[in-house]
């Protein structure tokens, strides 16, 4: 398992990331300040990029991806928008853009519709475990669930799509979107419950 210091919650400020000259600089293709800029939004960028591939080196090569994006694309970014949030709708999209070529796990979940067997009725129960955890702990055991529902329950819990956006993202209906998030917060749950008892266990 990596890590790194997660944004799991809320986004943290970048001052220096902010800073008009260097965006500027930047857009005028200056490799000196792109290279200043890759350094100090990395450790931001490779929070998300971890919590949506399984491993360093994917997550690093997509980070990458995105960080290009990011400088072709400066052109479009307007000030009046927070520049993490700007960066981080980017490197979402690009981390969305890779899943897709996934053709095959795409068409497999395209024929299923989750709408009958959905059933949200314990979610508030299991969004207090879920709250317990800590950046560390909620990474490891997200990491640990189906590609698919791990991909769900970031954009829905942790980003704050809604079941229409990660839809129309994915390709998926809201009702499997919805099914997904419900097995990741139970799963979720489960692993937490496994944790708690180990821990009793071992101070025994």
């Amino acid at each position: 398992m990596y890590s790194y210091n997660l944004e799991i919650i809320s986004l943290a400020p970048l001052n220096p990331i902010s800073d008009k000259v260097l965006l500027d600089l930047c857009r005028k293709r200056d490799r000196a300040a792109q290279h200043k800029l890759y350094l100090n939004c990395y450790s931001f960028l490779m929070s998300i990029c971890a919590r949506y591939k399984k491993n360093k080196e994917d997550a690093e090569e997509i980070l990458n991806i995105g960080f290009l994006k990011i400088l072709n694309n400066l052109d479009k970014y307007r000030n009046e928008i927070p520049f993490t949030l700007w960066m981080r709708r980017v490197m979402i999209n690009t981390l969305i853009d890779d899943f897709r070529k996934n053709k095959k796990e795409k068409e497999m979940f395209q024929q299923v519709d989750f709408n009958e067997y959905f059933d949200e009725g314990h979610s508030n129960v299991v969004n207090t475990y879920v709250s317990r955890m800590d950046a560390e702990e909620l990474q490891a055991m997200i990491n640990s669930l189906p590609e698919m529902s791990g991909k769900v329950f970031n954009l829905f819990a942790v980003d704050g799509y809604s079941h229409k956006e990660i839809s129309d993202m994915l390709g998926i209906s809201e009702g499997t979107s919805k099914w997904h998030v419900n097995f990741a917060r139970n799963k979720l749950k489960e692993l937490l419950d496994n944790s708690v008892k180990q821990i009793k266990i071992a101070a025994t």
